[in-house]
């Protein structure tokens, strides 16, 4: 995904926070003309990021992937393509629904050849359609179809079809006490079925979710490998995974991995 303007950036956050603002607000939040704000906003659209109705610019439902992909989205851009790096050309990965996910699936297939994209996520799949030369594989299911995921039996039945190194998962949440947690319960159930045919299990997360829980508990801190987020995260959260035997990848405005 190409690298978006700091005037973009702001714009997207302040469409985040307001979820639906005039585009004659947002010129004067950046200091330019209505014009130009038009020409980002016609970018920030072509992105799937934002929707527009006749004078205002507003976040796609929160219940649809493009909306949570748009909060904190410069932080999961930086976090996706740090770890994006780690792949290697011609390798096959899984991939499971999230925000930080979708980013990584994108990161991959412009950082990498010959890759294989195991993938649950319908969403996921159709932006991966604008990168021909990356191999999707969508895993069969029940669709949610506000999150566009598929769940059920039947992703169970074709992820063991696969056995690959690594799993690339989202979380709603981490403590110390409850481990990885998410907010839904098919889902939840969904990934622990693609771990169970990953050798390794890799979390990418913003900062803000480790010290909170979901719900529905996900995996045990134990079943994780490494996870990666912003340089924010808390030391104690750190702590409590680098304990639990977690390689922890904090990744800095700079796009700079530190690995704890």
């Amino acid at each position: 995904m190409d690298t978006m303007s700091t005037r973009q950036l702001t714009l997207l956050e302040s469409i985040v926070v307001a979820g639906r603002i005039a585009v004659a607000e947002l010129a004067g939040i950046a200091h330019v003309s209505t014009v130009t704000i038009r020409k980002d906003l016609d970018d920030l659209e072509a992105r799937g990021l934002i929707r527009r109705e006749r004078g205002v610019a507003m976040l796609v439902s929160p219940d649809d992937p493009a909306g949570r992909l748009a909060y904190h989205y410069a932080e999961k851009v930086r976090i996706a393509a740090a770890a994006a790096a780690t792949v290697n050309d011609g390798e096959t990965v899984m991939i499971e629904a999230g925000s930080c996910c979708a980013i990584l699936a994108e990161q991959i297939s412009i950082q990498c050849t010959g890759i294989t994209i195991v993938t649950n996520s319908a969403f996921i799949a159709q932006r991966l359609g604008a990168h021909p030369m990356v191999s999707t594989v969508l895993l069969g299911g029940e669709q949610q179809h506000d999150s566009r995921v598929l769940v059920g039996p039947m992703v169970e039945l074709c992820a063991r079809q696969f056995i690959v190194d690594r799993l690339f998962i989202g979380t709603d949440g981490f403590t110390p006490s409850l481990g990885f947690t998410a907010r839904d319960y098919m889902r939840a159930t969904a990934v622990r079925a693609l771990a169970s045919r990953a050798e390794r299990v890799v979390v990418l997360t913003e900062s803000e979710k480790l010290g909170s829980h979901g719900p529905v508990p996900l995996l045990d801190a134990h079943d994780v490998a490494a996870l990666w987020t912003d340089s924010a995260a808390p030391d104690a959260q750190v702590d409590a995974l680098t304990g639990a035997g977690v390689e922890v990848v904090t990744v800095a405005a700079d796009g700079t991995a530190v690995a704890h």
